[in-house]
């Protein structure tokens, strides 16, 4: 079922700075992810990267927040190419195929922006446009914020930037709680938990009750074969690490501006929202109505800021719509592109 012990492996390090490799027979075998890994250089660090479809056809650039990876956009990739798009879906560090930096003090938003900026220069990525989620917001709009030259359309879905009006949901500051020091995902990852049982619960394939069980009295949930696949696919970035590797995982919770403003960047998200509010270029918004994170009224209340842009209202996706709803979205975005 899952990974309930992980074994300590060896610690390497670049730069100075101490990291774990996931082993590439994690990723053997998952489901609509059999991509080739690429990888380029941040700092002596190894970061991963999909690159599929039509070399000379439009870039989409897809990224993603936590505790994912790549294997999230898995339905987008492959809409997208069949439809003649170049897909680059890149792991951010402590993700992923990419290498995880076991002391959390490493990560901070602006570091993973940093590391975002990286891969676009190295890449040398034109007019693309960028898809964000979750932390993927602010991570991958601060791009178009401090290059807009590169970037020809915005899909932002389920995401957010800081800035003084915002107002933080009681869901979002309860999650930031339960990653501190005696919270619940504090204690429970990365056992009796896993990533995988985690994400199962969060694209509602697995009911809280049974994550309950298992962490209360150690009752194993039934999932079937093809549930399981989805959640060794979750689970490979960190199946058979020990929990150090989790260290990227536990910091993006910790990083939200309202609780820890220095290492989320709080100010730098004030001046890219502000800088975004003059974008003239296409903007959609597709959102997962069923996010008690990132509400609707939220997602409608941005878009409202653009009079070119569209909102697309997915009623029934929860936060990780490119999951549940990935064929969903790329067609709402492909027939958005032909009308614009």
């Amino acid at each position: 079922m899952t990974e309930a012990r992980f074994r300590q492996q060896a610690t390497e390090t670049a730069a100075g700075v101490p990291y774990l490799r996931t082993p590439d027979s994690n990723f053997a075998d998952l489901p609509d992810f059999a991509y080739e890994p690429r990888y380029l250089t941040y700092e002596g660090l190894r970061v991963h990267y999909v690159d599929a479809g039509p070399r000379n056809g439009p870039v989409a650039l897809l990224t993603q927040g936590m505790p994912t990876w790549s294997f999230l956009n898995r339905k987008l990739i492959r809409r997208l190419t069949d439809a003649g798009w170049r897909c680059i879906a890149p792991d951010h560090i402590g993700f992923g195929r990419s290498d995880k930096v076991v002391d959390p003090d490493w990560y901070s938003i602006t570091r993973h922006v940093d590391v975002h900026r990286h891969l676009v220069q190295t890449l040398d990525l034109r007019d693309y446009c960028l898809f964000c989620q979750d932390w993927g917001g602010p991570i991958g709009l601060s791009q178009a914020a401090e290059a807009p030259e590169r970037v020809a359309r915005l899909v932002i879905m389920n995401t957010w930037l800081h800035h003084d009006d915002y107002r933080y949901t009681e869901a979002l500051r309860n999650w930031n709680a339960q990653w501190k020091p005696g919270g619940f995902f504090d204690r429970n990852l990365p056992d009796p938990l896993s990533v995988g049982l985690l994400m199962l619960m969060a694209t509602q394939r697995l009911p809280r009750e049974s994550i309950m069980a298992l962490v209360t009295g150690g009752v194993q949930p039934q999932i079937d074969a093809a549930t399981d696949a989805i959640r060794r696919g979750y689970d490979a970035p960190f199946a058979g690490l020990d929990a150090r590797a989790l260290a990227g995982a536990r910091r993006f919770p910790l990083s939200l501006p309202f609780d820890n403003p220095v290492g989320g960047a709080a100010a730098a998200q004030a001046e890219w929202f502000a800088s975004l509010q003059t974008w003239t270029k296409p903007i959609h918004f597709i959102w997962g109505g069923a996010d008690d994170v990132f509400t609707e009224e939220w997602g409608r209340s941005w878009a409202n800021h653009y009079p070119q842009a569209t909102f697309d209202f997915l009623a029934g996706a929860g936060h990780f719509l490119q999951d549940t709803r990935g064929d969903e979205i790329a067609d709402v975005f492909l027939r958005r592109c032909a009308g614009s």
